[in-house]
């Protein structure tokens, strides 16, 4: 990246947000004060039976894939490019993803849907701020031994959409979906859903682990392993988010933090600080 003067304001605006987050680090997680008021977190029990729970879990999933069905079929009447058609499908999963639960007819507790966003936006900051620099760190770490390993270090292709977009209603539509839509749904089914359920069921590391291992993964190609750099950084987030939900209670959290992560990404894309 060239030494302009908008690149050595980004450069340094990283660097305040990076030893902001690792100040938030000590006070919030690593401090003896912090680690003590940690020991139990604000997330209530999730009394819900397995059956309730496969089926919250089929209507989530079955609302995306019904509307990512349909949403193809009225795509294929038009021609598009395969970057829009790709865009504008995932659009239609996501909202499908919202169907399934807003329909659901279960009287269960904390619903994911009816999260208390007011007490989230906070710590949903903090906990994005606290998340950059270890992310940054793993997602370091994990390029180098990407490339001592000689494995493929593309990123995702919707990065690569992102930057070479240039109708502003589509660049408008990827960015919603990033900051508004994908944080709400994914944290809905990764967090307030799959690990609330499995973390008092299963071994508590592997209930942070396995969520977001799954939603990791399917951010990489596995046929071409593009995406594959964002695979342990990602896990590492989805963790730092599940934990930011457990801590806090509220999903909103987890909600904010994801909303942000994102932008924070968008920017750096489009600034040209990161390919």
């Amino acid at each position: 990246m060239p030494a302009t003067p908008a690149n050595i304001i980004i450069t340094l605006v990283e660097v305040v947000l990076l030893i902001v987050g690792l100040l938030l680090l000590w006070r919030y997680v690593l401090s003896s004060t912090a680690r003590e008021r940690n020991q139990s977190g604000k997330l209530e029990l999730w009394n819900v039976t397995v059956s309730d729970f496969l089926l919250f879990a089929f209507l989530i999933i079955a609302g995306g894939l019904v509307a990512g069905f349909f949403g193809g079929v009225i795509l294929a009447r038009f021609d598009l490019s395969t970057d829009t058609r790709m865009i504008l499908g995932s659009a239609a999963f996501q909202f499908g993803l919202l169907i399934g639960p807003a329909l659901l007819p279960l009287n269960l507790s904390h619903h994911p849907l009816r999260p208390p966003l007011a007490s989230g936006f906070r710590s949903g900051i903090a906990t994005f701020l606290i998340a950059l620099p270890i992310v940054t760190l793993v997602n370091f770490a994990w390029l180098e031994l990407l490339k001592k390993l000689g494995l493929p270090t593309e990123q995702q292709d919707l990065l690569r959409m992102f930057t070479q977009a240039t109708e502003p209603a589509l660049i408008g539509l990827m960015i919603v979906l990033a900051i508004l839509i994908a944080p709400v749904t994914e944290e809905l089914l990764f967090r307030a859903t799959l690990f609330r359920f499995l973390r008092t069921r299963i071994p508590r590391l592997l209930a942070l682990f396995l969520p977001g291992t799954v939603f990791a993964a399917l951010h990489v190609n596995w046929v071409t392993l593009e995406g594959l750099p964002s695979l342990l950084p990602l896990v590492t987030l989805a963790v730092v988010f599940s934990l930011a939900y457990e801590r806090t209670g509220s999903i909103a959290t987890a909600m904010v933090a994801h909303g942000l992560f994102n932008l924070h990404t968008i920017l750096l894309l489009f600034s040209g600080a990161t390919s």
